[in-house]
């Protein structure tokens, strides 16, 4: 399903916030207006307003990655279809941009929203597009990034449904992170087996000649 892709919208807008990191990068409508990547005439719409108004939104999209991650998936389902109603879509068949070997257009579905300000234009496409990826792929398809303190959302699109990371970068430091505990642990034991065979031989009896 094509439209899958506008799912990324929705993982822009929650990986603007790192909670845990106390870090959040959407503090202007210059940070606003970012979001929307190439749809400049949408950007255009953003105002002050609309920074307080994406925050909402993306609490809310947060909350479906949450409960899908934790495996609640009807409470995932709810909270998306909540968005859907609240920010509806109008979809159109498009043939912009693309064309093929003859120059006519490549005929595709896109989503074309008339809202009355940016953050509902951009939560409509968001949450569309989350739909899409969710139903074509599955609740399980979205997750938080499993390196502490992450937390940041992403799309797993892996054959065998086996992505636990946001990107390369917490999956090294993870395996690292995990590398270096196992070696503690090797160490720990090892030190507690030496200690344990020391005083195992100085509490043994002498035999007396």
């Amino acid at each position: 399903m094509e439209l899958a892709h506008y799912s990324d919208y929705a993982v822009r807008l929650v990986n603007t916030e790192e909670p845990a990191r106390n870090k959040d990068a959407l503090t202007s409508v210059e940070a606003v207006r970012d979001l929307f990547g190439p749809s400049v005439q949408a950007a255009r719409r953003a105002a002050d307003a609309d920074v307080t108004r994406f925050r909402s939104v993306r609490a809310r999209l947060r909350a479906v990655f949450t409960a899908a991650d934790s495996g609640d998936e009807t409470h995932a389902v709810d909270l998306l279809n909540s968005l859907l109603l609240e920010f509806p879509v109008s979809p159109q068949v498009s043939g912009h941009d693309y064309r093929d070997e003859d120059g006519r257009p490549k005929w595709h579905m896109h989503l074309a929203d008339h809202p009355s300000n940016a953050t509902a234009g951009y939560a409509a496409i968001a949450a569309m597009g989350l739909a899409f990826h969710l139903t074509e792929y599955g609740v399980d398809r979205l997750g938080l990034c499993q390196a502490p303190p992450c937390r940041n959302a992403y799309l797993d699109t892996s054959t065998n449904r086996s992505r636990r990371y946001c990107s390369d970068r917490c999956a090294t430091r993870a395996n690292v992170a995990a590398y270096r505990a196992r070696k503690r642990l090797e160490t720990e034991r090892s030190e507690s087996t030496s200690r344990t065979a020391d005083s195992a031989q100085e509490t043994a009896p002498r035999t007396e000649r």
